[in-house]
């Protein structure tokens, strides 16, 4: 029998390497290589004859769409960010930084459905029953029917689950401390985390039950392990939130059964996971309306519109390089509006500083805030603050241009909804809402909105950098 092989694996991206190495040349991320067995236990090895395979039925496309059965979890924020509830016989992954709230959401989340008559099991890896038993008392499910468990191996908790009634959520949290007798390697390792995994997604489509699987998180905030991990879950979402905010939120990035752009806001509270019904509110709650360098940008996250206020400071530097700081915004998309402001408006930003920071904590990922940002950065550095029941909203193109951005109705409602009378918005955007009261400017390219702040008070301050 020929001599097995041993494989040396990245812990971070699960590249495979022939032999041991301090730095990956994927990831690029150094003592991630662990040696592992290349068969992990799993089948006979060598000279196993393969069996044949069966033909199985192939259909068309034409025919009936059944709509995926559900279940309701009762919190609406965490329904809409999973497309309307929990799909049966689907595995869902979570992930996000330690502490951040995501043990709270689903004791929470399972305790709701509990009520509602539902079988849930809750499967803890990481903490004593003792310690989620505090945690649900703190969050008054104590009174609920969800069992728990603490196990970290695999065919301890598959055989649990088969047993009696078949349970319609399990939980597992969390999936790095998984371990199954069929791997050879240490808990939290690639193939450990593989076989986990599959095992738990497996059952799940064998029985109907839906799984949610709690994962850890590296320090550039993606879910550790290998990311086949992604690929084999139905859903992946992300428990977002800053430390120094009580404000969280739960971001989808794949959804199989549903839109991948939606997002539920919540506010920690020591009583738990309070639902934000309008995170416009949120967002706005503590601006300063007559301080320069502050745009509110009319954005959307799925179907959803959003007002958030965007901070911009720009300010004379005492270093040969200029600080770029950028708080909830892509550092790289700021420079860009920086070299167009330069080159085709003349605002002169060379020999200043630039800090920009989206309030509230939350990260803004579409192009459609170019405008607002632009907006604040002139307004800072000429000291002129913006009206005050005004909304921005556009992106900018390379050649000073303002592109018209997709719903536009939809964030110009939300914005006369809270108040705000005016907008100003790219020149060719359509679906402008009839009957609107609003006062709606349009402005085509990047030096038209110069012009515009710089008519608002007298000459612009900007002219002397010129």
């Amino acid at each position: 029998m020929a001599k097995a092989r041993t494989q040396f694996i990245c812990q971070s991206c699960g590249t495979v390497h022939n032999r041991w190495a301090g730095k990956c040349e994927n990831c690029g991320e150094w003592n991630t290589i662990v040696e592992e067995d290349p068969m992990g236990g799993i089948g006979s090895g060598p000279g196993k004859t393969p069996k044949k395979g069966r033909p199985v039925a192939l259909t068309a496309l034409s025919g009936e769409i059944e709509e995926a059965p559900r279940i309701h979890t009762a919190m609406s924020e965490l329904d809409r960010a999973l497309g309307g509830g929990f799909v049966r016989g689907s595995a869902v992954l979570i992930g996000g930084d330690p502490g951040i709230g995501k043990s709270t959401l689903l004791m929470q989340a399972a305790a709701a459905l509990a009520r509602r008559g539902h079988k849930i099991i809750y499967v803890s890896g990481e903490e004593a029953v003792a310690q989620v038993r505090l945690r649900a008392q703190r969050l008054a499910a104590a009174d609920t029917d969800v069992m728990l468990a603490a196990e970290t191996n695999v065919e301890d908790i598959l055989a649990t689950l088969a047993e009696g009634k078949r349970p319609d959520l399990v939980i597992i949290d969390s999936i790095q401390t998984l371990w199954s007798e069929l791997a050879e390697s240490a808990p939290g390792t690639v193939t450990q985390v593989r076989t986990g995994v599959q095992a738990m997604i497996r059952f799940a489509k064998q029985t109907g039950t839906a799984m949610v699987l709690v994962g850890h998180v590296t320090k550039d905030g993606q879910i550790a392990g290998p990311r086949v991990v992604e690929h084999m879950v139905d859903a992946v979402l992300y428990f977002e939130g800053d430390r120094g905010h009580h404000y969280r939120i739960l971001r989808t990035v794949k959804n199989r059964f549903g839109p991948t752009d939606e997002i539920g806001v919540f506010e920690m509270s020591d009583r738990g996971l309070r639902e934000v019904a309008n995170p416009s509110e949120l967002f706005l709650g503590e601006r300063n309306e007559k301080s320069p360098g502050a745009a509110v940008f009319a954005g959307m996250e799925g179907t959803r519109p959003i007002l958030v206020e965007v901070q911009a400071l720009v300010a004379p530097t005492s270093l040969g390089t200029p600080r770029r700081a950028v708080v909830g915004w892509d550092s790289a998309r700021l420079s860009m509006i920086l070299a167009v402001l330069e080159a085709h408006c003349g605002v002169r930003l060379g020999q200043h500083d630039v800090y920009l920071n989206v309030a509230g904590g939350y990260r803004i990922s579409e192009p459609a805030a170019d405008l607002a940002v632009a907006s604040a950065l002139v307004s800072s550095l000429a000291g002129i603050a913006l009206p005050a029941d005004c909304v921005y909203f556009g992106e900018v193109s390379l050649s000073g241009a303002i592109r018209p951005v997709a719903h536009t109705a939809q964030r110009l409602k939300e914005a006369e909804k809270l108040g705000f009378s005016a907008a100003l918005l790219p020149s060719a955007s359509a679906e402008l809402p009839k009957g609107s009261g609003g006062r709606w400017s349009e402005v085509g390219s990047l030096p038209d909105l110069v012009a515009r702040i710089a008519g608002s008070k007298g000459a612009l301050r900007v002219e002397d950098e010129v």
